[in-house]
């Protein structure tokens, strides 16, 4: 069995989870409103920001010239897409391209998880680290898609981002890099790489869960 495969049965529940959560099943309906959308935008657009910087660094670190090329690729692309929440889907959602966003607990958290793997930790934790966001978001548009009202959707464009072919592409490439890494690596690291990754899915379940409640900083 791939490295991959037995990483996902083992977050499957927790899967089954994030796609009955309040969040997910009204962003299907279309019925979720607007300012937890507004605040997930938010959050996600500073996400995006240092996910971004952590795939290039992680591309730094790569063990051939064609990984370093395709996570660099992975880092510009999710810069781009921060780039287009601000140029494009703010605009939408009635926020201010010019506000201060302040980075709340979550989204603070999981940033910093995924820092501190990439700096401390052998480059297979950091990959297995940064796989859930690729393969969780996949999965979740997917479902999405695959189930959403037939009514329209005010979150149709925002959905179909994650769940277009070439998104798809770059989620199997990280996939096989991992299982590559994976292959060629020893039992301790892997089961390192398995609890990046089962907290990094966990972190994905947590930061839709924070944006359906609005979590702050307590003051």
């Amino acid at each position: 069995m791939k490295w991959t495969d037995q990483a996902w049965n083992n977050i499957h529940e927790l899967f089954l989870e994030i796609i009955n959560m309040p969040f997910i099943s009204e962003l299907k309906d279309g019925t979720l409103p607007l300012e937890k959308f507004q605040f997930y935008m938010l959050q996600d657009s500073k996400y995006l920001e240092h996910y971004g910087r952590v795939l290039a660094a992680l591309g730094s670190k790569a063990k051939n010239n064609q990984m370093a090329l395709d996570f660099f690729d992975f880092g510009k692309n999710a810069l781009i897409v921060e780039s287009a929440l601000h140029e494009g889907y703010f605009k939408d959602f009635g926020l201010q391209d010019n506000q201060d966003i302040i980075i709340e607990p979550v989204c603070h958290h999981y940033i910093h998880f995924l820092k501190s793997t990439i700096a401390f930790e052998p480059i297979e934790v950091s990959i297995a680290g940064i796989l859930p966001c690729f393969w969780i978001y996949k999965e979740v548009g997917d479902y999405i898609i695959e189930n959403q009202s037939k009514d329209h959707n005010p979150y149709a464009n925002w959905i179909n981002t994650y769940s277009g072919e070439e998104f798809a592409e770059g989620v199997k490439k990280a996939q096989d890099y991992t299982d590559w890494m994976a292959d060629n690596t020893t039992e301790e690291i892997k089961n390192q790489m398995f609890e990046a990754f089962q907290t990094a899915s966990i972190l994905e379940y947590r930061f839709w869960e924070a944006a359906y409640h609005q979590v702050t900083w307590k003051k």
